[in-house]
């Protein structure tokens, strides 16, 4: 395999930073977070954990 350029080396990093930044942005904005109800609410119990070191 011949050697590449130091410029191809950098566009391809350009371009796999930009696919990376691509897929991370459309992974968090396709998530639709659910919104509770005031009723969903109450019926979440509290657990209390009394840690002793």
């Amino acid at each position: 395999m011949p050697q590449m350029s130091p410029l191809m080396w950098f566009s391809l990093f350009i371009m796999f930073s930009i696919v990376l930044i691509l897929f991370n942005q459309m992974n968090f904005f396709s998530f639709k977070p659910t919104i509770m109800k005031s009723e969903e609410k109450s019926q979440i119990k509290n657990k209390n954990f009394n840690w002793k070191w």
